[in-house]
């Protein structure tokens, strides 16, 4: 009876350690099918949730969020900017007013500090002068995130950047990222230094977060706090890469779509939409796989279109705040009315407690990151 027993835990514990522990995460492995399943996740899907009549001017706008596998490599601009060309015709067929674009859409993420120095461009470039003409000609709003080089006081400056395009083909922005990840971007870029803004297309207030910046509630709350109703965050995030040492990442970048991103549009009152890519990237030092977790979120955290992890995609939603109801029972209490700055002065200071011993956060100037 003791041996059973004890067979019987034994068994018990392995089934409960599988079933929690689990893969690191199932839709990051490599998919090895036959070619026909291959191309058809090169084939672009169409994920629809929109109304019988555009959003009125200035009270809703619908959006588009492309996720493909793009080009990289040599020639990589040209041939993306030749794809956002079509993509925006497709796009403007289903009455899309903003369109979305990955991180670093135009020449491809995967570049070392060599390439990225190659291929940037000024914004007012090829590449940007070519899209402001694209979004005049098709009356489209537009976010690309480019590789933007710049002269500025400590001479010619690379930054991984989103360029907002509005519906009249004017460059409205070249916003620079704030907060860069790891070894690779440290490498390759500079750091931005103007905080995130909102902008208005077709009269609708948006802000804009570039990938790991999504993850900072500290920038999605300021942007509500500047009057954004819908925030769009393009994104490089991965299943596996390969890492500056050489070696592939043993750990997925976390799934934020499902995870942080509905959290932080409930407590912002904000639509939320995480622009990703799909597929691979191979350079001759590694290989990415992207994560392709491209979403749309509504302002109470529900999900209203997501994007097939391996598929090229466009999501379609329209996004109208008033079409939602309150959060709460008396509706005159809500998150950002009713926030007390005086008692966050712990979030402004430059040494604080979480680690121990301490932990004084660096100064950041003229695109670099410098110890206090």
């Amino acid at each position: 009876m003791r041996k059973v027993l004890c067979f019987c835990l034994l068994g018990l514990f392995v089934l409960t350690t599988s079933v929690c522990a689990g893969p690191p995460c199932p839709d990051c492995c490599s998919p090895e099918y036959k070619k026909a399943v291959m191309d058809s996740y090169r084939k672009l899907m169409f994920k629809v949730s929109v109304y019988g009549e555009l959003p009125q001017q200035g009270q809703g706008i619908r959006l588009g969020v492309y996720q493909a596998q793009a080009d990289c490599g040599p020639g990589a601009s040209a041939k993306n900017m030749d794809r956002l060309e079509k993509v925006a015709t497709q796009a403007k067929e289903r009455g899309v007013q903003l369109l979305s674009f990955p991180e670093l859409y135009v020449t491809g993420y995967t570049l070392s500090p060599e390439q990225a120095r190659k291929v940037a461009e000024f914004r007012d470039g090829p590449s940007l002068s070519r899209a402001c003409k694209v979004a005049k000609k098709m009356n489209m709003a537009l976010i690309v995130p480019y590789a933007e080089k710049a002269e500025t006081t400590e001479g010619l400056q690379y930054f991984d950047s989103i360029a907002i395009i509005n519906e009249k083909g004017e460059l409205l922005d070249s916003y620079r990222k704030v907060q860069l990840y790891a070894g690779q971007e440290r490498a390759n870029w500079s750091f931005g230094d103007t905080p995130p803004k909102m902008f208005k297309v077709f009269g609708f207030p948006v802000g804009v977060l570039n990938c790991y910046e999504n993850e900072f509630p500290e920038l999605v709350r300021s942007l509500a706090l500047q009057g954004a109703k819908l925030i769009v965050g393009p994104t490089a995030a991965d299943c596996y890469y390969t890492m500056p040492n050489g070696k592939r990442s043993a750990v997925p970048y976390p799934d934020i779509s499902t995870l942080l991103l509905p959290a932080f549009a409930y407590a912002n009152n904000v639509f939320y939409a995480y622009s990703n890519r799909a597929g691979y990237e191979k350079r001759e030092t590694g290989e990415w796989h992207y994560r392709g977790n491209s979403i749309i979120i509504g302002p109470h955290g529900d999900i209203i279109v997501q994007a097939g992890h391996q598929q090229d995609t466009m999501l379609i939603a329209d996004v109208i705040p008033s079409y939602y109801g309150a959060t709460h029972p008396e509706q005159e209490y809500y998150y950002l009315k009713d926030r007390r700055p005086d008692l966050y002065k712990e979030l402004l200071k430059n040494k604080v407690d979480f680690l121990k011993g301490g932990f004084t956060y660096p100064v950041h100037k003229d695109g670099k990151e410098i110890p206090r």
